[in-house]
């Protein structure tokens, strides 16, 4: 499996700690580094990083660099501010937005890194491979797409009790620790894409 690195390019710390975690999580063929001055990522950057994701302001004082053609930088706004000719990353959003921010950008970046749709690592189905039953597939799918446990029991036409039980049952198989894991579970393994989201 290919290996890259990546740099977050922040002087809020907090902020940068908070993506790390997700762009691993996202992207675990890649090592992903924080820097919180430019001048810490010069001293670090041997050409090595193949994605850029860096704070808007560090950004507009250092657009000649960032915006070299061999740089894929991802700018990191404050709302949703546009930037011209870059993908920007609304960092001002919930959980689960950002990570399908996020896998918005991967996709579209990285389309040869997809799974097979419908299919895990080592071809196993999504299913076998997590060991979710088809039913707790179906929940997860769902719980992925905004619903809520009354939702889900509606359109399942199985009880509330039934759907907290598998939304338990999921978080535990999956080793989730929140609902963007799930997110994160449906569409890489192929199972949602990220528009449906």
């Amino acid at each position: 499996m290919p290996h890259f690195e990546i740099a977050i390019v922040d002087s809020n710390i907090l902020a940068a700690l908070g993506l790390q975690p997700l762009l691993t999580d996202i992207i675990p063929v890649a090592e992903v580094h924080i820097f919180i001055s430019f001048d810490e990522l010069m001293a670090a950057d041997h050409g090595q990083f193949v994605h850029y994701f860096v704070a808007s302001r560090l950004y507009f004082e250092h657009a000649a660099y960032f915006r070299e053609p061999s740089r894929r930088t991802i700018v990191l706004v404050n709302g949703d501010l546009q930037i011209s000719g870059v993908p920007t990353l609304n960092v001002c959003q919930t959980e689960q937005a950002l990570v399908k921010s996020i896998l918005s950008i991967h996709r579209k970046g990285h389309p040869q890194m997809e799974n097979v749709k419908g299919q895990g690592p080592h071809g196993k189905s999504p299913s076998a491979w997590a060991g979710l039953s088809a039913r707790e597939v179906e929940v997860a799918i769902l719980l992925a797409k905004g619903h809520i446990n009354k939702e889900i029991a509606d359109l399942l036409h199985i009880s509330l009790t039934t759907v907290i039980t598998h939304r338990k049952n999921i978080m535990d198989k999956l080793h989730a620790r929140s609902l963007a894991d799930i997110i994160l579970y449906v569409v890489m393994n192929g199972l949602v894409d990220v528009g449906e989201l």
